[in-house]
């Protein structure tokens, strides 16, 4: 099933598509979370319940604004060069593990809405990725019991200015990633059973209708329950948590010349069987 988070006026509310319309999880059942971040927080079972509850309830009616699915998660964390293809387009060997940098909560924004581009920067990259949403929590968690923790997907855009990720002294990864806008995700969270093999999913990107990334999760150096196994070492992930997980070859950077985002583009990160992120640049 695909959940989103819209605003309600009085904050965020969780809402499941059905036959094409959107169901407010809450007030088809009240005995479960207003909000999806609390939903997810109630593993499988949770999401399980609410699936069969807005299966009868009454479809919102009128315009609705989707937020990200979870608009304030608590962990922001991405991965770095895990597509193989994308390693040889960077003449680049992969690394032995896979290497990790976060961006701020401030960097999120969802479907629709705009991605500012900064003024101190005039290379800002895009990068088509599958967002992993965290569900149950959890501390050392083993390859085997990642998925129990995975509460569903996400089509993600990893907005990298790259003048400051490379070329500032000492290389200012993070903050070269973590501008205000510079991680849309979204429209919708897919869960496990709905998306299937979570390695093994289409991936693109179109900036202006013009498909410049096309890949597929095939080709992830590092799966989802290694990424999953190894963050899990150091921090405890907790419900809500989102993971960026890499991107593949096809970035503005490699290109020749190079492609970097302009004032009125529009990107589309589409991935098999859980939609397509749109954003503006203004």
């Amino acid at each position: 099933m695909k959940f989103i988070s819209y605003s309600s006026g009085n904050g965020s509310r969780a809402a499941a598509l059905v036959d094409g319309r959107y169901v407010d999880v809450n007030a088809a059942d009240p005995s479960l979370p207003v909000t999806l971040k609390e939903l997810v927080a109630l593993g499988a079972a949770g999401m399980a319940k609410a699936a069969a509850a807005v299966k009868k309830g009454t479809p919102l009616s009128g315009d609705l604004r989707i937020l990200a699915p979870i608009p304030d998660p608590q962990k922001v964390i991405c991965v770095g060069l895990n597509y193989a293809d994308h390693a040889r387009e960077s003449g680049v060997e992969p690394p032995p593990e896979p290497v990790f940098f976060c961006k701020f909560p401030t960097a999120v924004c969802a479907h629709d809405d705009v991605i500012v581009l900064p003024k101190q920067s005039a290379q800002v990259d895009y990068e088509a990725e599958l967002v992993v949403v965290i569900g149950k929590g959890g501390k050392d968690i083993p390859k085997e019991k990642v998925l129990e923790h995975v509460a569903g997907y996400c089509p993600g855009h990893d907005v990298s200015a790259r003048d400051w990720q490379l070329n500032k002294p000492g290389k200012q990864w993070l903050l070269g990633k973590t501008f205000d806008t510079f991680a849309p995700y979204g429209p919708t969270l897919t869960t496990p059973d709905e998306a299937g093999d979570p390695n093994n999913l289409g991936i693109r990107l179109r900036l202006n209708g013009q498909t410049l990334q096309d890949s597929s999760t095939t080709q992830l150096i590092f799966k989802i329950d290694e990424l999953i196994a190894y963050i899990s070492q150091v921090c405890t992930l907790v419900p809500g948590d989102i993971i960026f997980t890499g991107t593949p070859p096809g970035v503005g950077m490699a290109r020749k010349p190079p492609v970097f985002l302009k004032l009125g583009d529009t990107a589309e990160v589409e991935i098999e069987k859980l939609g397509t992120l749109r954003n503006k640049c203004v």
